[in-house]
């Protein structure tokens, strides 16, 4: 059977043979291929149309059929779209793996209106509280990302209000969720960030990730050691800063890295974005040999997209992750006194 990731690559293949409209279209057509909820090859088994896919139009939907009745699987898969996985295939690993659903307790990235987001905090835990999760990070981006609405320190307080008061909402229904006040920390090639520390104290979680220079060619280990020492990191993002057929991410010594967020207790995150599945199944399995934890955020700027948390767990189960290493399996209480040691044994005493 020609799977969904096969006919990603088939599709993304097509567009680098068109020109204009339609190679747009097809390159529109690979992305979404990841989202597809069934394998198309199903669906026409049962006698479907194609058209019900996400981005598949008549034009498109013939020329899958051709692949799928003459199957030709690609040769090799381009390095800028390796180590992909689909909702399809996401959602049979995690059906021989039901424990791992019953087991996950939240999700730790995801934005608000507050930034870039489409929801409000308690549009965000609505849906979170709908997937029957403990808890949800709300990590809105930073004021010196100003093409995603970074906010800075002021703003940074006035959400918290907020959250307070969602959470005195939720507690007062009965919901059995909380949100975490949290930030995505925008962090320079130096691993330094940009919001003061007094802000930082009375957040439960720290996202550091780097959004600049993510196409230099030279090896970026120092960079990765750096942000790890920050000390106010607890969670290194999307680390790779890989998005699918668009930027293939930095290069470093990976072991290297890894070991030093194990040293420090540090987790490194699966962000579970489709374009992103970043961290990817190959660096996960050194993540594991070297003992590193793992947090695991949808990067959801809608709350639809929480369901994008499959192809996190999926690609953590297929890299053999031990349950106990996942952040996002810790109970609440668990998870907030980690995050007090390492904001213990990171700080400088005042």
């Amino acid at each position: 059977m020609l799977s969904n990731t096969n006919i990603a690559e088939l599709l993304a293949e097509q567009a680098e043979r068109e020109t204009g409209v339609l190679s747009r279209a097809f390159r529109r057509a690979a992305r979404s291929a990841f989202l597809w909820p069934k394998e198309a090859s199903e669906l026409i088994g049962e006698n479907r149309t194609l058209t019900e896919l996400r981005g598949i139009g008549p034009f498109i939907e013939k020329q899958i059929q051709q692949w799928i009745e003459q199957p030709r699987r690609p040769k090799t898969v381009a390095a800028i779209r390796r180590d992909y996985l689909s909702f399809a295939e996401a959602r049979r690993i995690l059906t021989a793996r039901p424990a791992w659903t019953n087991k996950l307790r939240g999700d730790l990235q995801m934005h608000s209106r507050w930034s870039d987001g489409s929801g409000t905090v308690a549009e965000m835990a609505d849906a979170a509280a709908e997937r029957s999760y403990e808890y949800l990070a709300i990590t809105d981006h930073s004021k010196t990302l100003k093409i995603a609405g970074g906010i800075d320190e002021l703003a940074l307080k006035r959400q918290g209000a907020e959250i307070t008061k969602v959470n005195l909402e939720l507690s007062e229904s009965g919901a059995h969720l909380s949100v975490l006040r949290s930030i995505e920390m925008n962090l320079n090639p130096r691993g330094e960030g940009d919001m003061s520390p007094d802000s930082l104290r009375s957040l439960d979680l720290v996202l550091g990730s780097f959004h600049s220079a993510l196409r230099t060619t030279d090896d970026q280990t120092e960079r990765y050691l750096a942000a790890l020492r920050n000390p106010h990191v607890h969670i290194l993002g999307h680390p790779r800063g890989r998005i699918y057929n668009f930027r293939i991410g930095l290069k470093a010594d990976w072991p290297r890295v890894f070991a030093e967020a194990a040293r420090l207790d540090k987790a490194l995150e699966i962000d579970c974005y489709p374009d992103r599945q970043d961290l990817n199944v190959e660096l996960l399995k050194i993540a594991r040999a070297h003992g590193t934890r793992i947090s695991l955020g949808t990067d959801a700027h809608h709350a639809w997209q929480l369901e994008f948390i499959d192809l996190g767990l999926a690609a953590a189960i297929r890299a053999k992750i031990p349950t106990d290493r996942i952040l996002n399996f810790m109970p609440i209480l668990e998870l907030k006194a980690w995050a007090r040691s390492l904001r213990n044994h990171s700080m400088p005493r005042r």
